[in-house]
């Protein structure tokens, strides 16, 4: 069994990803991400613009600083992914979310081009995923000074996706389509 296929294990990562690793299915993660992008298009693909510009409470990020929040951590995930598979050994700095979003300006961006920017980080994901050697998935490196593998990263981009989602759905939509 490829080694991604397998669930990571703790110790290979910090404990604070457990809340993300735990939300990620069993089964053929590649197509678990495919998925996953497919399901997370189709609940935002026909919110109107003007509504993902709105937040479900004050000092929260709009729908747009969510999906560009998520495609900016997916992108250094899987940055840290690619690096640790690789076999380097240099720590990884962490990043600050709160500083990211402002500065991405998602507000100024259509839904649009935000969907389909997200769907270009998810296949870019995926097709870094599938293209790496089995070995590669046990390697181990530093990432936000704590110890992590390759195949921890794989399920914690796949699980912080899955968090945000479901904030949307549960947080966000609601009260925008109401």
């Amino acid at each position: 069994m490829p080694l991604y296929l397998q669930r990571p294990q703790t110790g290979e990562y910090d404990a604070y990803y457990d809340k993300y690793i735990a939300r990620v299915p069993d089964g053929d993660f590649i197509e678990i991400l495919a998925r996953q992008a497919d399901e997370t298009l189709a609940v935002l693909r026909d919110l109107p613009d003007n509504a993902a510009d709105q937040a479900y409470a004050a000092g929260k990020w709009s729908v747009k600083e969510v999906i560009g929040h998520v495609c900016d951590a997916e992108r250094i995930f899987a940055y840290r992914l690619l690096r640790i598979a690789r076999g380097d050994q240099t720590p990884l700095e962490g990043f600050d979310e709160n500083k990211y979003a402002p500065a991405g300006q998602f507000g100024a961006r259509t839904l649009a081009s935000m969907l389909e920017e997200f769907a270009a980080v998810r296949a870019a994901t995926i097709t870094l995923i599938a293209g790496l050697p089995n070995d590669a998935w046990a390697n181990t490196g530093v990432a936000n000074n704590s110890p992590v593998s390759a195949r921890s990263l794989a399920y914690i981009l796949a699980g912080h996706e899955l968090h945000h989602r479901d904030v949307l759905q549960t947080r966000y939509l609601p009260q925008l389509v109401s």
